[in-house]
């Protein structure tokens, strides 16, 4: 019973039986409201038709005459005031009727005894041939007062019909069974797949297909189910890129640490050089640091996206002390800043957003060339939204490498050419933070035209 299969067999069948025993039961009480008085008056019709024929004709011998009755599906019982029972046809079950009811037929009255019978809950009253059960009548014979008692003969009326009924309700039954555990293995089938598949996901192998072709719940379930391991599959493809990725970028900063390290050692190296030396292995050191508080950002993005510490400032204000702060980074090379931006009050995270102005400045500084233009201005031209756009005139971003700049540790073909040393990480700490706030960051680039960054998030 712990499987589902047989839980799902089980329930169904014990709904089947369960709705059939509250089908019988409410049958019954049809029959008992609607049925039993038709009958009662229906069989009353019968005795009297049955009693006005032979007082109608008196000449005709009353036991081939009851008899004939009898044999057309009828069994009937005749008393006299001495109270000697004389019946015809099938024999009654039971013989027991109160004297009250013979003497209340023996006085002129007509006895109801179907519409009397006690009501019975498993039992259809209908089908119990007791004396008690039936239809009483006084009939004269000979001068003398009779009862007549007469009820259907449910035996001879419905035998084969009986036999075809328990027969047909029996096969019902048993197809219905059968049914039920061929349709409950086409139904659990693909829940018996997606376990399997479970089990294989589990294992870390994720390239598995379900050949499950259904348009129902179960469908939708093995579809989805597929994808997510698709998905699995991607995030462990990143994961493992990552990995690689992050030991590529620590590995590389250590050997040349080491490598002068080493060669410091030796005492015939020139001061200017030793000097040298020392100027590349702080060098390499800060990258180490840079790309650990990366990952360290990265991660809290990762683990807290949503403990924001936002509190309202003016953005405007906080991009000019970024631009400000790198003013060196772009006198350097002969930048041109414009800035177009207006007072503008949002409820955001100022030290993760600080973080994304530096990010997308960085970039722009970088890869503009000397005498380029960066423009960074506000637009609050839509409701409820505000637009962040940081322009640039410098070499672009080749357009198959779009899809992918937001991702971790992804390089842009041209930066590497440039000899750039950076880690791949600053977008992706900038989408994330983007992210956090409910925002969205988009790009365009044309090659040796340069590229525009557009910040869009949510208005107080």
């Amino acid at each position: 019973m712990k499987t589902l299969y047989m839980r799902f067999v089980a329930t169904t069948i014990f709904i089947m039986l369960l709705s059939g025993l509250i089908a019988f039961l409410l049958s019954n009480l049809y029959y008992q409201i609607k049925l039993k008085p038709y009958n009662n008056e229906k069989i009353t019709r019968m005795a009297k038709n049955v009693t006005s024929f032979y007082q109608a004709n008196s000449e005709v011998d009353l036991h081939q005459y009851l008899d004939s009755v009898a044999d057309l599906g009828y069994q009937i019982a005749l008393t006299d005031e001495r109270k000697k029972l004389i019946t015809f046809g099938r024999p009654f079950s039971g013989t027991t009727l109160a004297l009250a009811a013979i003497n209340h037929v023996l006085r002129g009255q007509t006895y109801h005894g179907i519409a009397q019978y006690p009501k019975q809950i498993f039992v259809t009253g209908f089908f119990d041939d007791e004396l008690s059960n039936t239809i009483g009548v006084p009939i004269d014979i000979k001068g003398k007062r009779h009862a007549l008692f007469i009820r259907p003969d449910i035996e001879y009326l419905f035998g084969e019909m009986r036999v075809f009924f328990a027969v047909l309700v029996a096969l019902t039954i048993g197809l219905s069974v059968a049914f039920v555990f061929a349709g409950t293995h086409y139904i659990v089938k693909p829940i018996r797949i997606l376990t399997r598949a479970t089990k294989i996901v589990a294992q870390g192998n994720y390239n598995l297909s379900l050949n499950v072709d259904r348009e129902d719940e179960i469908g939708q379930l093995a579809r989805h189910f597929t994808h997510m391991a698709q998905s699995l599959q991607r995030l462990d493809e990143m994961r493992q890129e990552f990995v690689s990725n992050v030991s590529h970028e620590i590995q590389s900063p250590l050997a040349s640490i080491q490598g002068f390290s080493k060669t410091l050692q030796s005492e015939e190296i020139p001061p200017a050089q030793q000097k040298h030396y020392l100027s590349i292995i702080e060098k390499e050191s800060h990258r180490l640091s840079l790309l650990s508080k990366q990952l360290l950002t990265l991660a809290s993005l990762d683990k807290e996206a949503g403990a924001l510490e936002k509190t309202t400032f003016d953005l405007a204000d906080q991009i000019k002390q970024v631009v400000f702060m790198m003013e060196w980074q772009w006198r350097k090379k002969d930048l041109a800043i414009e800035m177009e931006l207006p007072e503008t009050f949002i409820q955001a995270d100022p030290k993760l957003l600080h973080q994304v102005w530096i990010n997308l400045l960085t970039n722009s500084i970088k890869f503009t060339e000397r005498g380029g233009t960066i423009t960074i201005k506000i637009d609050k031209a839509r409701k409820k939204e505000i637009a962040v756009i940081v322009q640039d005139t410098g070499i672009g971003i080749p357009e198959q490498d779009l899809p992918r700049i937001f991702d971790r540790f992804y390089k842009v073909d041209k930066a590497r050419e440039r000899n750039d040393h950076g880690s791949g990480l600053g977008l992706a700490i900038v989408y994330k933070i983007i992210e956090a706030h409910q925002g969205n960051i988009e790009v365009a680039s044309q090659e040796n035209k340069g590229t525009t960054f557009t910040v869009r998030l949510p208005q107080m």
